[in-house]
């Protein structure tokens, strides 16, 4: 089992950055890929980015490549994304998730097997 926590969300102007974490409770954690998806007012949740178990590989959305990083502290239990160059079509709730797979750019939220209850990022413009 594994408990998942977002915070860091909040009003941004755009331009602006805001750095998300995602804590995590379970002994498995450092099994696990994390992934950060977003859903929009009225749109599909969509993925944002992903990253395997030890941190060497990462993947990213066409739309956040360039401006988003993501990364992990497997001793803390905790997943980041740095977002920069914030955009208003940026303006979601994010959520992170975990899977025992690492799917990278392919990864949908149907595979995730754990969900946080996300953090809502606003970026004005």
């Amino acid at each position: 089992q594994v408990q998942l926590v977002e915070s860091g969300g909040g009003l941004v102007q755009a331009g602006g950055a805001l750095r998300l974490s995602c804590q995590a409770s379970g002994r498995t954690f450092r099994t696990y890929a994390m992934d950060w998806f977003r859903q929009a007012p009225g749109k599909e949740r969509e993925f944002v980015a992903g990253i395997n178990w030890s941190g060497g590989d990462t993947s990213y959305a066409d739309s956040v490549k360039g401006r988003f990083t993501i990364s992990r502290d497997n001793a803390k239990k905790t997943v980041y994304l740095q977002m920069n160059s914030l955009k208003p079509e940026d303006t979601a709730v994010y959520y992170c998730a975990a899977d025992q797979i690492y799917y990278g750019r392919t990864s949908h939220p149907d595979d995730m097997d754990y969900w946080g209850k996300g953090t809502l990022v606003t970026v004005s413009s």
